[in-house]
């Protein structure tokens, strides 16, 4: 990875595009580089996908809950983090330290699909017991490379 490398990412991040016509507009990297590069990151799976982001609040899955679970499982953490993400509606989860054994993202239509939610959890072997949050307004979500300034992800990654 160098410097080129992280620009790229930095203006990918910025611009929500993959565009090497605005990557290039944005960094004044050659085009041809730019797909060059591109290609490079994706089989270093430094990037993962090319995606159409969705707004799932106009989808209607406009309701988030952060779900603290505490468990006492048998077997390896990352088996029981597979069995959480079989409940639908789930899209994260971060096994931690501290009392809290994991947190949960789940995205959800209404506070019926809660209550579906959170009754599967408890029905899920291993899970003592959870605490839910609601979230009431998302103030910014972000991708973690907006979180940075592009002198500071260069000192970082490139050692610059």
């Amino acid at each position: 990875m160098d410097e080129r490398d992280v620009r790229l990412l930095k203006a990918i991040a910025e611009l929500e595009t993959g565009s090497p016509e605005r990557l290039h507009e944005a960094t004044d990297i050659p085009i041809s580089t730019i797909h060059y590069r591109l290609n490079n990151l994706r089989d270093e799976g430094v990037i993962e996908n090319d995606r159409y982001d969705i707004d799932l609040e106009e989808l209607g899955l406009g309701v988030t809950v952060l779900i603290e679970v505490h468990a006492d499982y048998q077997g390896s953490y990352e088996t029981f983090a597979d069995r959480l993400l079989t409940v639908e509606g789930v899209t994260n989860v971060y096994f931690t330290m501290g009392e809290t054994d994991f947190i949960v993202v789940a995205r959800l239509s209404d506070s019926g699909m809660v209550e579906r939610l959170i009754a599967e959890f408890e029905r899920l072997e291993g899970v003592e017991r959870t605490d839910s949050t609601f979230v009431i307004s998302a103030i910014e979500e972000r991708d973690a490379l907006q979180s940075y300034s592009l002198e500071t992800l260069l000192e970082e990654l490139v050692g610059e």
